[in-house]
């Protein structure tokens, strides 16, 4: 009978339940769809706000869209969370520009200091493969992935960012990876001669069927999760946009989508735990197509799992007669609204967070984009009720005249 006691109270503590109810901050309104989890399970809050979750864990997370994220002590027994709104307004800082001294990163941190930005994107593993700091993983750490690193100390970056109240975003380009690819040619991408293939820019990718890609980047993507990023953006997340290439499987739609399906389930499950939102790039025109562009990338399937989508809304990234406009770069705020709007009803648009372009148009005209083409691309996006929206300069050189003064 003790034996049996003991048992019974085991199982009592493994599926102990905590109830509670999401509200928002300022306005106390219930927040229903929001995410609480602990390292295991996810549940959903109901239209009044409320969930209630087994657990053994005392630490849980909150992801609610279009807010940030939380995590809270069940032992503080506080069942009314309170989380707090952000539009995310975000600033790319290149790989080569993360150190702490980065002058470009000091004059980021002023922008965000007097204008409306409050976030960042900062490369974490960049196309070539290499880590942006020093990680605890060994199998990279082995490739020399480390060794090209820009922050010394990722923990004093981080700590600045918070004290900042600035909302970070961890890039990780996810199956171009030069370094992963040469130290594992067996599961690179080959040309029909058996050689590993190369895109234009001379850069490797390895196989996105083979799970060991899979492994590989979300082990990293862990390590940003470990040291503070509120996000994992994924980037190159899809085949390459291009034929006769020779992978392990059929380079079929279905097993395309099948497979970047699966990654994003994996990143989920081995994320959960840290209470990180995940975000996915993709080409712009994923808004206008119904099929996966031969790349494997759908709104609805990465919707199943992505918490937002980030498609690369660049106006000079649209051929010339698209939205019925010879240079589409010359209508930004067009571009930005109208591919926002026709994806409304195949995803929330406030699960969506454009990247907009903030560089000189590539296209036929080289049309510069200045303070008028950057205002109307956010104009576009803010009309179009998206989270926000991520401004992408290869250079990392913004102008604090282009952004309103805070408020």
């Amino acid at each position: 009978m003790k034996l049996l006691a003991i048992l019974f109270t085991t199982q009592a503590l493994l599926f102990a339940s905590f109830s509670g109810t999401i509200l928002d901050m300022n306005s106390s309104t219930p927040i229903k769809n929001t995410i609480v989890s602990d390292s295991f399970k996810d549940v959903r809050t109901d239209e009044n706000g409320s969930f209630c979750i087994d657990t053994n864990e005392t630490t849980l997370h909150v992801k609610a869209y279009g807010y940030r994220p939380l995590s809270f002590n069940t032992d503080d027994n506080i069942t009314n969370i309170k989380v707090k709104a952000i539009k995310v307004k975000a600033l790319y800082l290149s790989f080569w520009h993360t150190s702490n001294n980065s002058s470009r990163l000091k004059d980021v941190l002023k922008v965000i200091d007097e204008t409306e930005i409050n976030a960042v994107v900062v490369d974490v593993k960049n196309e070539y493969g290499s880590t942006s700091f020093l990680t605890s993983f060994k199998q990279a750490n082995s490739y020399g992935a480390h060794k090209n690193r820009t922050n010394r100390d990722i923990g004093n970056f981080i700590q600045t960012m918070k004290d900042k109240n600035i909302y970070t975003i961890a890039r990780i380009v996810t199956f171009k990876d030069e370094i992963q690819a040469s130290y594992n040619e067996d599961y690179a991408i080959k040309k029909e001669d058996g050689s590993i293939w190369r895109n234009h820019d001379n850069m490797a990718w390895v196989d996105p069927f083979d799970k060991r890609s899979h492994r590989y980047t979300i082990r990293i993507a862990e390590e940003a999760a470990k040291v503070g990023f509120d996000e994992i953006n994924f980037d190159y997340i899809r085949f390459p946009a291009k034929d006769e290439l020779v992978l392990s499987k059929k380079n079929t739609k279905k097993n395309r989508i099948k497979t970047i399906s699966s990654f994003l389930e994996l990143a989920k499950k081995r994320l959960r735990k840290y209470g990180v939102f995940i975000s996915v790039d993709t080409y712009g025109n994923v808004c206008w197509s119904k099929d996966d562009n031969g790349i494997g990338q759908t709104i609805e399937s990465l919707a199943k799992h992505a918490d937002y989508l980030s498609p690369m809304l660049y106006p000079s990234g649209f051929a010339s007669g698209s939205f019925y406009f010879e240079y589409p770069a010359n209508h930004p705020y067009d571009v930005i609204y109208r591919s926002v709007k026709n994806i409304k009803d195949r995803i929330d648009t406030k699960r969506v967070r454009p990247w907009l372009q903030y560089f000189k148009d590539y296209g036929k005209n080289k049309k510069y984009y200045r303070k008028i083409e950057v205002n109307e691309q956010m104009r576009g996006a803010d009309d179009a009720n998206t989270s926000g929206w991520m401004m992408w300069s290869p250079s990392s050189k913004y102008h604090k005249s282009y952004f309103k003064t805070k408020d």
